[in-house]
């Protein structure tokens, strides 16, 4: 389904079913709708940020192309040695697997990132000390506009026209509906409790991997509900 206004915009759609079966993030067309109708809007820098599909970009506005990515990770496809385990501690482990992917890939799962070099998408995927965790990737985010090292500097860098639209982290966490990912100080919620920025910190026990899980899952139902409030107004 092709959004075509803002009202439109599903957020109960699984955005796996137009993929082909592919990575929904370059394939789905009815994601990339939903994107470019919902950040085109105004900005906490006062700009309005309008995207258009262009030729060789997945989005594009003012000299600046986007790519979709996954706020949500399974770590079903890295390298954990753990996940066999997991898969036998579940009952029914098909099941719940079904269940809670279509959950994770809707709207609320999803996020435009500066299609550079190297991207905060990639960045984040690749890098040993984030392994494509998002609450770790927003403290990154959050630590780039408070004047922090962290590990994604480089792709922070790379994209510092973008990020300075925002102002600041709190426009940043508000213009993306991510405020259930913070405080009220605008601290981030981690999702795993385990030391910052340490190598490889995927869960490592079936209690983890589930609570990892089940945050990701409130956070996307929380956020798709901040989405629907503002379709609606």
């Amino acid at each position: 389904m092709i959004a075509h206004s803002i009202n439109d915009i599903d957020v109960n759609f699984d955005v796996q079913t137009d993929s082909g079966g592919k990575d929904p993030d370059y394939a789905s067309p009815t994601l990339r709708s939903f994107h470019q109708l919902l950040w085109s809007k105004l900005l906490p820098n006062g700009m309005m940020m309008k995207l258009e599909v262009a030729k060789n970009c997945y989005l594009k506005w003012n000299g600046i192309c986007f790519g979709s990515d996954s706020i949500t990770a399974t770590f079903r496809n890295r390298r954990n040695k753990h996940f066999e385990e997991f898969k036998k501690g579940i009952p029914n482990y098909q099941n719940y697997e079904k269940r809670n992917l279509s959950k994770l890939y809707t709207i609320g799962g999803e996020i435009i990132f500066p299609q550079t070099p190297w991207s905060m998408n990639r960045a984040r995927g690749c890098h040993p000390k984030i392994c494509d965790r998002w609450d770790l990737t927003l403290e990154c985010i959050r630590r780039y506009y408070a004047g922090e090292p962290s590990p994604l500097d480089k792709a922070l860098l790379e994209s510092k026209r973008f990020f300075d639209l925002f102002v600041d982290f709190n426009g940043y966490v508000d213009f993306f509906f991510l405020q259930d990912c913070v405080d009220e100080y605008y601290n981030v919620k981690f999702w795993l409790d385990t030391p910052l920025f340490e190598n490889n910190p995927i869960p490592e026990t079936l209690d983890s991997y589930l609570t990892w899980v089940d945050s990701q899952i409130e956070f996307v139902a929380n956020r798709n509900k901040r989405i629907t409030e503002y379709c609606l107004s």
